[in-house]
């Protein structure tokens, strides 16, 4: 079987471990990074770097951030009142792009999913149910992705967090269901934030 050189080989083994990247486009990127010059190469890498040691999650809400608490969590323009619970810190970039809505977030950095390990002890609830015994919120945005997993993990919210005095609501289905909210266009999320609908038992 055909390889090339260790180092390249190893280069696009590595960036086959990232998602949605496949052998032909880690070969594409390899080859890209071994033509350009070295400096690019190198920003490249310290890029990397910087990231993987300046950023690390919120301590009030998991968001991706360089401050704590994040700059979601102290801007005191934001609406007290609701709180839009999602799977992933990209999601909240997604919903920020639509410009409708002002509240504050809060990130599960996951879902329930069995086949993948995730139980309710790795949804980290504790900074949730902190954040909740607090009295703020009268509502909670359920945004998890429109997926069986997603749907799962907004139904336990719902059963666990029963006994505060909020209204849960999801958002509307304008979201095509089995894909995740990253893929979604601004307009489609946009309408989905705008048709949310109360969750009842």
């Amino acid at each position: 079987m055909f390889e090339y050189a260790q180092p390249l080989n190893r280069l696009i083994e590595e960036l086959r471990k990232i998602p949605s990247i496949g052998a032909k486009t880690a070969q594409r990127i390899a080859f890209h990074l071994l033509g350009a010059p070295g400096d690019e190469a190198e920003a490249l890498a310290e890029a990397i770097r910087d990231m993987k040691k300046s950023l690390f999650y919120c301590s009030v809400c998991n968001n991706i951030t360089h401050i704590d608490p994040c700059h979601f969590c102290t801007d005191g323009g934001r609406n007290d009142d609701q709180l839009c619970i999602v799977e992933e810190p990209y999601d909240i970039s997604t919903l920020e792009k639509t410009g409708a809505f002002r509240g504050r977030y809060h990130v599960l950095l996951g879902t329930l999913s069995p086949l993948k390990g995730m139980g309710p002890e790795d949804l980290k609830l504790d900074k949730l149910t902190a954040r909740l015994d607090a009295g703020r919120f009268r509502e909670i945005i359920l945004a998890t992705n429109p997926t069986a997993d997603g749907e799962t993990t907004a139904h336990f919210l719902i059963r666990v967090l029963r006994a505060y005095p909020v209204v849960f609501t999801r958002l509307a289905m304008g979201l095509p269901v089995g894909s995740d909210l990253d893929f979604a266009d601004q307009v489609t999320v946009r309408k989905a934030l705008e048709g949310r609908t109360e969750i009842k038992d």
